[in-house]
C-alpha cells in the first residue's frame, strides 16, 4: 500500500476473520468500513477515529457511497486536536460541496479556538479573533465590530465582566458585533446572539480542585460555540441583522479578584451577592444578556458551558436547552435533530426563580437549600437579565463543548456540536 490509505464504504460485512461485528476490515487496496453494524453516520465517525488512534496519519476517502453526511462524520471523527493527519474528501455535487466546507470551516474554528491554551486566548484575543472569523466569512462591508475593555467597561456599565476579571492581569473585554447584511443602517436587530467567554476559570477564591481545573481552558466554549454557529448561518445566506456579544474575561486569584460577600450592581439595577466565586460565568453574561436586551430583538440566545449540573445530567453528547419559551425551544429540539447533534431540554420554571436568596442584595449568585437544581437555577439567574424572558430567549448550557479523553467517536478536545444546530435555527427563525 502507499503511505496514503484509500478508505472505502461498503454494505457487506466484513470477512469472517475480522470478527462478526468488525466495522473496518483492510486489504491491499486500503480500508473498507462496513456499515451493517449500527447507525450508518455513527458507524463510518467510529472507523475515523479507530484510523486516527491506529496512527494512520494520511486518508483518501474512495469509491462508491460518499455523500455530505458520510463525509462529514467521518471528517469528525478523523480530526485530532493536534492536527498531524491528512484527510483527502470526495468532490461532492454543488449545494453539497458548499456544505461541507461551511461545516467544516465553522468547526475547525470552534475546535481550534476551544482547543489553544489560554496563554494563547486571553479575553482580548478571543474577542478579536472571534470578529475577525465573522468578517472572513461575511459579505464585505456587512460587520462592524466594537470591543470595551478594561476600565471602559465600568465606564459603561459592564460591572459583572469587570468584577469577574478584576484578577487576572489580563484585560476583560466585551465584544459587541454588528452584522447587518441589510444596506439599511436603521434597520432593526432581530436577534442577539451572547457567548460565555472565560478563557480560564480557576474557580477564584472558591477554587477548584486541580482535576477539575485541567480542561478550564474551554470554558469560553460558550463563544466558541456560538460564533461557530452565527458563521455557519451566514454561510448559508443569514439576511438578517444579528449582533454578536461576547462576555470575555479570565477567573484568576489576586489581592484585587472578586471575594465572597462582595456585591456587583448592574446596569438594569439588580444587586447581586457573591457567594462562590465559581459561578462566574452567569456574572459575565449578565452583563451581555441586558446589552442585548436593549436593542429589543426577536430572538435571543445564549451559550455557556455553564454549569457542572447540565454535564453530571447529560454528560458529554448533548446541550442542555432551557427556556420559559415552550414553543422556541420545540424548534431548537426539532432543528438539533435535523442537523443530528445532542440537545436535551432541562426544566426551567418560576419557581427556579426564589431560589437565589440573598440577605444583602437581590440575588444571590448561586442557589441555596438542598438538592438545589443547579443548572435549572443557574438559568434562572440569567431570566434576571433578559427583559422579556418569557418569549424569544433560549439558553444553552453547553455540556457536549469538550472531551477531556478520547472516546470511540471523539478525539479528546472540542467538539463543535451545537454549531449546525445553532446555525439551522438562525436560517429557521429568519425563514420565518
Amino acid at each position: 500500500m502507499s503511505e496514503q490509505m484509500s478508505v472505502f464504504l461498503s454494505t457487506e460485512s466484513a470477512p469472517a476473520h475480522w470478527g462478526e461485528k468488525a466495522i473496518l476490515s483492510f486489504s491491499e487496496q486500503g480500508a473498507t468500513i462496513h456499515l451493517g453494524q449500527g447507525n450508518e453516520q455513527e458507524v463510518v465517525q467510529r472507523a475515523a477515529r479507530k484510523l486516527d488512534s491506529q496512527g494512520i496519519a494520511s486518508v483518501s476517502l474512495q469509491g462508491a457511497g460518499w455523500d455530505l453526511e458520510t463525509v462529514w462524520v467521518f471528517h469528525q471523527g478523523y480530526r485530532n486536536p493536534k492536527k498531524n493527519n491528512a484527510l483527502i474528501l470526495p468532490e461532492l455535487v454543488d449545494a453539497a460541496q458548499a456544505e461541507l466546507e461551511a461545516r467544516i470551516k465553522a468547526t475547525e474554528f470552534t475546535r481550534d479556538i476551544i482547543n489553544k491554551p489560554a496563554e494563547e486566548v486571553a479575553p482580548r484575543q478571543l474577542a478579536t479573533m472571534a470578529a475577525e472569523f465573522i468578517k472572513s466569512v461575511a459579505p464585505e462591508g456587512s460587520v462592524k465590530v466594537r470591543i470595551v475593555k478594561d476600565k471602559d467597561l465600568l465606564d459603561e456599565g459592564w460591572e459583572g465582566i469587570y468584577a469577574v476579571g478584576r484578577g487576572s492581569e489580563r484585560t476583560s473585554a466585551m465584544l459587541q458585533l454588528d452584522y447587518n447584511p441589510t444596506g439599511d443602517e436603521n434597520a432593526p436587530v432581530w436577534a442577539c446572539l451572547v457567548g460565555k467567554g472565560i478563557t480560564f476559570d480557576s474557580g477564584g477564591y472558591s477554587i477548584k480542585p486541580s482535576n477539575f481545573m485541567t480542561a478550564m481552558k474551554a470554558d469560553m466554549g460558550g463563544s466558541g460555540t456560538i460564533t461557530g454557529g452565527f458563521a455557519l448561518a451566514i454561510m448559508r445566506g443569514l439576511n438578517k441583522r444579528v449582533k454578536l456579544i461576547l462576555c470575555c474575561a479570565e477567573n484568576m486569584i489576586s489581592g484585587r479578584a472578586l471575594k465572597l460577600g462582595d456585591i456587583i450592581t448592574y446596569k438594569n439595577g439588580k444587586t447581586v451577592e457573591i457567594m462562590n466565586t465559581d459561578a462566574e460565568g452567569r456574572l459575565v453574561l449578565a452583563d451581555g444578556l441586558i446589552y442585548a436586551s436593549e436593542h429589543k430583538p426577536e430572538l435571543i440566545i445564549d451559550c455557556a458551558t455553564l454549569t457542572g449540573a447540565a454535564k453530571n445530567a447529560l454528560g458529554n453528547d448533548y446541550h442542555a436547552l432551557m427556556s420559559f419559551d415552550e414553543s422556541l425551544s420545540q424548534q431548537a429540539l426539532s432543528v438539533a435533530r435535523e442537523e443530528k447533534e445532542g440537545l436535551w431540554s432541562l426544566p426551567l420554571a418560576s419557581c427556579h426563580r426564589d431560589m437565589l436568596p440573598s440577605s444583602f442584595a437581590d440575588l444571590s449568585n448561586i442557589s441555596s437549600g438542598d438538592y438545589a437544581p443547579g443548572a435549572s437555577t443557574a438559568a434562572a439567574f440569567l431570566s434576571y437579565f433578559v427583559e422579556d424572558y418569557h418569549k424569544g430567549w433560549l439558553h444553552f448550557d453547553c455540556a457536549a463543548t469538550y472531551r477531556k479523553s478520547a472516546t470511540d467517536m471523539w478525539a479528546a478536545g472540542a467538539t463543535g456540536v451545537g454549531v449546525r444546530t445553532l446555525a439551522g435555527l438562525l436560517i429557521q427563525q429568519a425563514n420565518q
